[in-house]
């Protein structure tokens, strides 16, 4: 006996809201459920994808964001793509406790390099020695990545993430995720389709180019509807979280700073944090923060200052984390949620005129937290920002370096006008799963309760790994909101 197929689709942002736009995931819904689905704290991709994968939630599988200060080297990372970072059992190591020979394919969802799966995808740049990045993607096997360039093209990189994020990146993933489909026939398929992730966040979720967003994705995704439907496969979708709208940049580092909790260096008139020496500063990600605090006797008046700082709505000490499932070592001694309408800023110079260089450019990994206006050309000024941009490329068409200025910085941070990473409070703003086979179907999951749903649809005895089952997917016990 064999396992049932698996398509599992990462759609980032979709709702219910959003669904009324989106006929083809609606049909899907009518054959088969739609249900809605919990989330974690912080609601943000890393964590998410790593609960839906584990069954555990921060605490467990200690993806405590999209990044963290790791302790042991004195920095501070966002991004990191290794596998090794996520514990807990995947979902597919205990399928093949029940069928040896297992096989995935994981295309573009997160922690994938290094993963024990089959067939890998990720983004991953060409970082040459002059300091040039060119676009390109990581795949396991090696071979694979011709065999999809070949029919492809190259990754996308720059429609990714950027002020030209858009279709096109979702469109190489779903295509790609499709190629493998029909090539290798995977037991279980993961995709991660971005697309939401921009128009929202740039405009809000209820911007007629958020509307717009829906309806051009739900195009996209028809083709793999169809390439998992000719497999005979199940298909689930789901989301890691809500986009709401936002108005306020909260700049929780600046605060630090102004009371001499954060530090900086400066080289060649350019101010950079000094993790090292600071005795308070926050990781920033989406409307979550972790605060770093170096000597315990200054959490409890590190945790007043930023209580009064407005747009913070809770500061999580480690009771609070406990109860959040965020109680992880590498979470900060506090956690900020921010309100409703605010998130928060990785900003810490007092002066722009002292920011250092990357802080106007698209790079998500020298920044010491996550930074939302790298969507956006500089609303200051956008036509010099997209001048600016068209001169880096023709450098970079002539083999040159080239820095990609475009980002604005208070303007930009301004700008934003939705995110993400509080616990949802209206059901149509949460995120939603939906799948085709109806026999599994619940009015609501949490989070933590996605791997075992996986494993029943696969024929498997969830969380038991003992070979193929039939029942009804029922709950387990999981601390999640």
């Amino acid at each position: 006996m064999s396992a049932k197929p698996l398509v599992v689709i990462n759609v980032v942002g979709l709702t219910p809201r959003l669904l009324t736009r989106m006929p083809r995931l609606r049909g899907l819904a009518e054959r088969g459920f739609q249900a809605e689905l919990g989330t974690v704290l912080p609601a943000v991709t890393c964590s998410a994808q790593a609960t839906f994968l584990t069954g555990e939630p921060p605490s467990g599988h200690g993806i405590v964001g999209n990044g963290w200060y790791f302790r042991d080297l004195g920095e501070v990372f966002l991004w990191r793509q290794h596998h090794a970072l996520m514990g807990g059992e995947k979902v597919w190591q205990a399928a093949r406790a029940a069928f040896p020979g297992y096989t995935v394919a994981n295309v573009c969802w997160w922690y994938a390099m290094g993963a024990d799966v089959d067939w890998t995808v990720t983004p991953r740049p060409i970082y040459y020695a002059d300091g040039r990045k060119e676009p390109d993607c990581y795949t396991d096997p090696p071979e694979l990545h011709d065999e999809l360039t070949a029919k492809l093209g190259g990754f996308p990189l720059f429609t990714y993430w950027g002020p030209n994020a858009g279709i096109a990146s979702s469109r190489w993933i779903r295509r790609a995720a499709e190629q493998i489909l029909d090539e290798h026939s995977p037991d279980l398929t993961l995709v991660y389709l971005p697309h939401l992730d921009y128009d929202l966040q740039r405009f809000g979720p209820g911007a007629p180019q958020a509307a717009a967003a829906a309806s051009a994705l739900d195009a996209e995704i028809g083709p793999l509807l169809d390439a998992a439907e000719r497999r005979g496969a199940t298909v689930v979708v789901l989301s890691e979280y809500g986009i709401t709208d936002v108005s306020r940049p909260v700049d929780v580092n600046r605060l630090l700073r102004a009371e001499g909790l954060l530090h900086v260096y400066t080289q060649d008139g350019m101010e950079y944090l000094d993790p090292w020496t600071s005795k308070a500063f926050a990781v920033a990600d989406h409307q979550v923060a972790h605060v770093y605090v170096r000597d315990k006797a200054d959490i409890g008046a590190v945790q007043k200052l930023c209580a009064s700082l407005p747009g913070v709505a809770e500061v999580l000490d480690e009771d609070g984390k406990r109860a959040a499932g965020l109680d992880h070592e590498r979470a900060g001694e506090l956690v900020l949620v921010a309100e409703p309408d605010a998130w928060f800023t990785y900003y810490y110079w007092l002066d722009d005129d002292r920011a250092p260089d990357f802080a106007r450019l698209v790079e998500i990994h020298r920044k010491p937290g996550y930074d939302p206006a790298e969507l956006l050309f500089d609303p200051e000024n956008p036509g010099k920002a997209k001048g600016r941009a068209g001169v880096a490329l023709a450098r970079k068409k002539l083999g040159m370096r080239y820095l990609m200025s475009v980002v604005g910085l208070d303007a930009g941070a301004r700008a934003v006008r939705g995110s993400h990473g509080r616990l949802p409070a209206d059901s149509a703003d949460a995120p939603v799963l939906l799948c085709s086979d109806p026999a599994a179907a619940r009015d609501r999951f949490a989070a933590t309760e996605v791997k075992d749903l996986l494993l029943r649809l696969a024929g498997i005895n969830a969380g038991a790994g003992q070979g193929p089952a039939d029942e009804e997917v029922g709950p387990r016990a999981a601390k999640e909101e």
